[in-house]
């Protein structure tokens, strides 16, 4: 990776009917990356709100924000698969559009990324402090219970949307709906490693979630033993010299 204080960082930011939420958390973007070449991705899942003139004014104001948007809701998922294929940064950073994610902690976790060496591939924020609902929190630590003792990937925190990796990593990582919440795995998969950061989470600014616990539990749990499976299948990132 590229000096993570010259790198350009693409934050990309999975978004539907966000709009009152992204007034605010742009300019926190913003705020948090202007001593760093940056650009902002707001991945706009077919919504219904006034994301677009949101943008508008945010780009004539001065930000550089780029508006991408479905044509038809395809979930957080591929709304951050898109925006990792529409970057044009050396460093990808992700955080969910409703605000709960901090900015102001990017800084960190691209000095965490770059401390760890080449050997690091991501990283991402450890909740603490949590502001969800006690049934969420109690189901948060359950899950990441069960992944951790099955995929073994010293995850922390696999849930948390605030993730940096480099740009040419994630693009490897393979895909499914559903991806984004395996992220540290599908990096250990790669012979990465993970650093993780501290941060506290902040309550939802504007509106409701887009996502419950029990309408993605079953797909959950199916995604848990694909991930498995796919890492038992993968004999490792190839080690090669060029000969001639």
């Amino acid at each position: 990776m590229a000096n993570s204080a010259s790198a350009l960082v693409s934050v990309v930011v999975p978004a539907r009917n966000e709009a009152k939420n992204l007034e605010t958390l742009i300019d926190e973007i913003h705020a948090a990356l202007k001593p760093r070449a940056h650009e902002i991705i707001i991945v706009d899942d077919a919504s219904t709100d006034e994301t677009a003139s949101v943008l508008v004014k945010k780009r004539q104001a001065g930000v550089p924000v780029r508006h991408i948007r479905h044509a038809k809701a395809l979930g957080q998922s591929g709304a951050v698969r898109t925006g990792v294929w529409a970057a044009k940064g050396d460093v990808i950073a992700t955080l969910d559009g409703d605000g709960q994610n901090n900015p102001a902690y990017f800084p960190a976790l691209l000095d965490a990324l770059e401390r760890g060496g080449p050997q690091c591939g991501l990283a991402m924020g450890r909740r603490l402090k949590r502001t969800d609902g006690t049934l969420k929190k109690y189901a948060s630590r359950f899950a990441n219970a069960v992944r951790g003792g099955l995929l073994k990937d010293g995850a922390k925190d696999s849930g948390c949307g605030l993730k940096v990796v480099p740009a040419d990593l994630f693009r490897r990582l393979p895909f499914f709906d559903g991806w984004h919440r395996f992220i540290p795995a599908l990096v250990s998969r790669e012979g990465f490693s993970a650093e993780w950061v501290e941060v506290v989470d902040r309550p939802r600014g504007h509106g409701t979630s887009n996502y419950g616990i029990f309408d993605r539990g079953l797909r959950g749990v199916l995604d848990l033993f694909g991930v498995w499976w796919i890492k038992k299948r993968f004999r490792g990132a190839a080690e090669t010299t060029e000969v001639m």
